[in-house]
């Protein structure tokens, strides 16, 4: 049976969409914001061929496999793209981890957290996901907060496979009706 893929949500004001090659410029700009390259890490993103290939060979496997994955957060008004966010399997954890990021001109307007709360909804009904994660580090306080407003709560300190430093893993589990 073919896997079911989702390639597209909506909220009131946001459009989020699985990338495709198409987005190599935007995700090269959002991958080499100072916040990007401090919070999530350099991914050695130097030229748009850089970031096509990223999407290729990084995000597009795991939508391919899973049929979800890393979306493009779209406002509908303009169809500017603002950030992206999406669900992640990455080892170490149980379930699914949930990342986001946002141009910097587009934070603090409730973009991250309405593209969030709309993914952890779908994650819980349609893709039928158990546990729902978070990583951050430490002193990313505007990240913990908007999980916290997730509903997620926070576990504790962890170590990842092949990282070197310690960082704060939240967690939510779905509630069973």
């Amino acid at each position: 049976m073919p896997i079911k893929k989702y390639k597209q949500f909506e909220t009131e004001r946001l459009k989020l969409k699985i990338f495709e090659a198409l987005d190599a410029p935007f995700l090269f700009n959002l991958m080499n914001t100072p916040k990007w390259k401090r919070n999530i890490g350099d991914r050695n993103i130097q030229t748009i061929k850089d970031a096509k290939n990223y999407i290729a060979e990084k995000m597009t496997p795991q939508f391919e496999k899973i049929g979800f994955g890393n979306y493009v957060i779209i406002r509908k008004t303009d169809e500017l793209c603002l950030g992206s966010i999406g669900l992640f399997d990455r080892p170490g954890l149980e379930g699914f981890d949930i990342g986001f990021a946002l141009l910097p001109e587009h934070e603090k307007k409730g973009y991250a957290f309405e593209a969030a709360n709309k993914l952890k909804h779908e994650a819980f009904g349609k893709f039928g996901i158990q546990t729902i994660n978070a990583i951050t580090n430490q002193d990313n306080f505007a990240s913990q907060n908007l999980i916290l407003k997730l509903g997620l709560e926070y576990v504790g300190l962890i170590k990842l496979p092949k990282e070197r430093k310690e960082i704060k893993h939240y967690q939510v589990k779905k509630l069973n009706d």
